[in-house]
């Protein structure tokens, strides 16, 4: 927020404040929130708030005190918060084409402040962005996934989508109950030690999760590990190849447990992060298992080549991947002790 540091005002049973660029000449009221000041106008607050309104209605003394010929109402919200949602108000909300981790601190603010004033329309504009960071769908998270990964290929969800730790905070806070899983899921693919430290965030602070949701996090962690390590049991080193399967004959079958078989080695690679440095991610690892059927740069040791597995068997276990994927996404809430939140659909594009 830009301040004017030359202005100051004073007022009887107030500190002194800060007059903010929010500082019409034909303003008719002044917001104080902490040490800012906004004179804005009155009707503009009024016809989206009816808080606003009942608030300015409020019987005042016979005798105000005045600031730059205006009466004064002192509001306990955030400075920061009330440039954000007077931008909104007067400006409009708007937000980058495509998805940036700059727009979190102006969406939080308004969101904030318009469930706070019940203004309504700005409120839903601002759920309706976060909500494409963190989706109660399955396609929702896989466009989002896609989203995250720049022209270079390289994954930095954190140039898109605000951390984590401040979703989960802002979501407890009011209630959005809905991003709560694919929050909670999105931290618990850090390392513990990163979970811990929390993040930073201007003046320099730095949040951190409550111990009740760190433990979510830690429970949930190890609920996504232990249901990968039974998809490989079940699904790759118990597998029985396909009834169809065409390697049955000649080979006996022995191309398609090869390939399941370094399909497994792959999985326990890349659970823990080791292969990709994403730690603990079931759903972006049940991908990287379905990839594997089509690609062609793996080696024999004499050329690259693609698995040997046969069609019927590749058909099986995609199905058997997919069928874990929506299982997973099912699960998530579980996990993390989110057992009362509804998730969307698992219906995969």
């Amino acid at each position: 927020m830009e301040v004017d540091h030359s202005s100051f005002c004073g007022k009887p049973g107030l500190s002194n404040f800060i007059r903010s660029d929010f500082w019409f000449q034909d303003g008719n009221i002044v917001l104080i929130a902490g040490s800012a000041a906004f004179k804005v106008h009155r009707g503009q607050l009024e016809r989206h708030s009816d808080v606003f309104r009942d608030l300015f209605s409020v019987p005042q003394p016979a005798v105000q005190n005045l600031v730059d010929g205006c009466p004064c109402v002192e509001i306990y919200d955030c400075p920061s918060d009330v440039h954000h949602l007077l931008v909104a108000l007067y400006d409009g909300l708007y937000f980058q084409q495509k998805p940036t981790v700059t727009d979190f601190p102006a969406i939080a603010a308004v969101l904030r402040l318009s469930t706070k004033y019940f203004i309504e329309h700005l409120r839903r504009r601002c759920i309706a962005r976060l909500e494409l960071d963190w989706p109660s769908t399955l396609v929702g998270w896989e466009r989002r996934e896609r989203d995250a990964i720049d022209a270079q290929g390289r994954y930095s969800p954190r140039e898109s989508c605000a951390h984590p730790i401040l979703v989960i905070n802002l979501a407890l806070e009011l209630g959005l109950d809905a991003m709560l899983p694919s929050a909670f899921y999105d931290l618990s693919r850090y390392g513990p030690s990163k979970i811990l430290v929390g993040t930073r965030v201007p003046p320099p602070v730095t949040i951190h999760l409550s111990q009740e949701n760190l433990c979510r996090v830690f429970f949930g962690r190890e609920q996504a590990q232990r249901y990968i390590a039974t998809f490989i049991d079940t699904e790759l080193r118990e597998r029985n190849v396909s009834l169809g399967c065409l390697n049955a004959g000649r080979f006996d079958s022995q191309y398609c447990y090869e390939s399941f078989y370094f399909i497994q080695l792959n999985i326990l690679r890349s659970v823990g992060g080791i292969a990709c440095g994403r730690d603990a991610d079931p759903l972006y690892t049940l991908v990287q298992a379905i990839e594997m059927l089509s690609r062609t740069d793996f080696s024999d040791g004499f050329k690259q080549c693609g698995l040997k597995m046969c069609s019927s068997c590749k058909i099986d276990f995609a199905i058997a991947v997919r069928k874990a994927r929506g299982e997973v996404w099912m699960k998530i809430p579980e996990w993390f002790g989110l057992v009362d939140v509804p998730v969307g659909s698992t219906t995969q594009s």
